[in-house]
């Protein structure tokens, strides 16, 4: 650097005297949660090959609690049981089901019947 020129200011959020800058901070318990039912939501739009609208609209009903167990694909398209697994599979692991609990979800999903919340 040369002599009398301005050493240019850390970036946003914290000074480089700090030390903090080097360990990022973790999500809370709740933002996790978050962050995990906005990936499964993102994760069950896509197997539907939602776009536009419809997307919107379903990812506003999923992150608020409001679809069906078992996410319907878009107008009515059958599901197949590979769609079926993948969807009630996406939703075990939000819900952080294992043993016996998740056998019993798996199978009240794949059957279509209403499952458990």
């Amino acid at each position: 650097m040369a002599q009398g020129a301005t050493p240019t200011p850390p970036a946003a959020g914290g000074s480089a005297a700090s030390g903090s800058a080097a360990m990022p901070r973790q999500p809370t318990a709740a933002q996790a949660a978050q962050q995990e039912r906005m990936r499964t939501c993102n994760t069950q739009a896509g197997t539907n090959k939602l776009a536009g609208e419809a997307r919107r609209t379903f990812l506003s009903d999923c992150l608020a609690g409001r679809t069906p167990a078992a996410a319907a694909p878009a107008a009515g398209a059958p599901t197949t049981q590979q769609d079926r697994m993948r969807t009630c599979n996406t939703q075990a692991g939000s819900r952080s089901l294992a043993g016996d609990a998740r056998r019993s979800f798996m199978s009240q999903c794949l059957s279509g019947a209403a499952a458990p919340r």
